[in-house]
């Protein structure tokens, strides 16, 4: 079985790549023709829950990166 990797774009959207069911609020199966699909995290986009492309217009930027979470859960310890 392939191995699903969800990867932060530099101030863009989650990048989705291997085999994932995804399901809307509903129950509902979204119809993926790709083993790769790109989620919106600005919050702009069109076609939520994928992105449009939408935030680079909307100056949105994003660039946390992992170890920034791990300083963060240290500092709460």
């Amino acid at each position: 079985m392939s191995e699903v990797v969800i990867k932060t774009r530099e101030d863009g959207p989650l990048l989705v790549t291997g085999p994932v069911t995804l399901v809307d609020h509903l129950g509902n199966k979204y119809e993926l023709n790709s083993p790769n699909i790109a989620l919106c995290r600005c919050g702009h986009s069109n076609k939520k829950p994928f992105c449009d492309g939408m935030h680079k217009s909307q100056g949105w930027c994003a660039k946390q990166v992992a170890t920034d979470l791990q300083q963060q859960q240290q500092q709460q310890q």
